[in-house]
C-alpha cells in the first residue's frame, strides 16, 4: 500500500501524513506499539497462583490475546511481513517481545523461589521458548483460521506450557553434547 493510498483511506492529504509520520515504517512501528501494549497488559496480569491463575487462567489470557490480535489481524500480518525484511521493524518487534520474556522470566524465578517450579528450569531460556513459540502460534492462528477454535488453541497452548514448565517434575536437564 502506498502512502497516497494510506492517506486517502485515512481521509487526509499525503502532506498531512508526513507531518505525523516519517514513512510507512514509522506508521507501522507506532501502530505495533499500541498492539503490543494491550497484549502485554493481558500477559503481565496473569500469575500462576491467585485469582485468575493456574492453567485455566493462562488459557483465558491466551484467548484474550487472540481476541485482541484478531481485532488487529491486518496490522499483525503487516508487522510480521515487514519484520522479515526491515531491520527497524524487526528490532522493535523483538524488543517488544523481550518485555514479555523479561516479565515471564520474573514470574518463573518467583515460582522457583516459592518452590512451585523446579529449580532446574532455566527461567530465561524457558521464557524465550514460551514467548517466541507462543507468539508464532498465536500469529499463525489469527492468520490461518476463522477463530472458531481459538479457545481450543488457547487451552492447548496453556496446558503445554503449564505442564511443560510450571509443573514438570524436577529432573536434571540434559547436558549439551
Amino acid at each position: 500500500m502506498s502512502v497516497e493510498q494510506i492517506a486517502k483511506t485515512a481521509g487526509i492529504s499525503r502532506s498531512t501524513f508526513y507531518l505525523y509520520f516519517r514513512d510507512k515504517v514509522d506508521l507501522l512501528l507506532r501502530l505495533s506499539g499500541s498492539l503490543k501494549q494491550k497484549s502485554y497488559a493481558i500477559a503481565a496480569a496473569w500469575r500462576p497462583t491467585g485469582p485468575g491463575g493456574g492453567v485455566d487462567g493462562l488459557a483465558h489470557a491466551y484467548e484474550m490475546i487472540l481476541e485482541h490480535y484478531r481485532e488487529h489481524a491486518a496490522l499483525l500480518k503487516a508487522i510480521n511481513e515487514v519484520a522479515a525484511y526491515d531491520p527497524a521493524v524487526h528490532e522493535t518487534w523483538t524488543a517488544d517481545q523481550d518485555r514479555f520474556v523479561d516479565n515471564l522470566e520474573t514470574v518463573l524465578r518467583e515460582e522457583q523461589r516459592a518452590g512451585r517450579t523446579p529449580a532446574d528450569i532455566d527461567p530465561r531460556l524457558s521464557a524465550r521458548l514460551i514467548i517466541q513459540g507462543g507468539s508464532q502460534i498465536l500469529a499463525q492462528q489469527v492468520a490461518d483460521s476463522d477463530g472458531s477454535n481459538d479457545a481450543v488453541v488457547a487451552c492447548e497452548l496453556a496446558r503445554t506450557y503449564w505442564y511443560g514448565v510450571y509443573r514438570r517434575p524436577a529432573e536434571g536437564r540434559p547436558t549439551p553434547s
